[in-house]
């Protein structure tokens, strides 16, 4: 069975400071805040920054099945190369009927995930992640 790759984006300092140092590491390079005398310093400070930028959001690219949220969203990316973004507030309804695990939105759209190779508690934690955030009666989900 395979595993998913879960990372919650809700105030995770860890994120923060890494998105913070990078962000300066830019600053430095592009607007010159600290003189240098060789002025290939500024490249490199440039080239970390974005090369930091690429490793935290391309971490998604990694994992073939990988879930990111926070309170506002999901993003769900189970065996296909690009994921979906759904906002909490549009989810209607969760169920997992056989091996596919679908979300129903109030637009009438509705996503279909195939779990039938990702193992029992990652398929629980995922449709727990969806419960707790999401706005829909709790009875609507037997």
């Amino acid at each position: 069975m395979k595993k998913i790759k879960f990372d919650d984006l809700s105030y995770n300092w860890y994120f923060i400071s890494i998105i913070l140092l990078s962000s300066i590491l830019l600053s430095i390079g592009y607007f010159e805040l600290i003189a240098f005398e060789n002025p290939k310093s500024y490249k490199y400070f440039t080239a970390s920054g974005h090369f930091i930028q690429i490793i935290l959001l391309g971490r998604m690219f990694w994992f073939k099945n990988y879930v990111q949220w926070n309170k506002k969203g999901i993003g769900i990316r189970i065996k296909t190369f690009i994921g979906k973004s759904i906002a909490f507030d549009d989810i209607r309804n969760t169920k997992i009927e056989g091996k596919i695990l679908t979300i129903y939105k109030y637009n009438g759209k509705s996503y279909d995930f195939d779990i039938k190779e990702i193992e029992e508690s990652d398929v629980k934690k995922l449709y727990d992640i969806i419960n707790q955030y999401s706005r829909f009666p709790k009875f609507l989900n037997n």
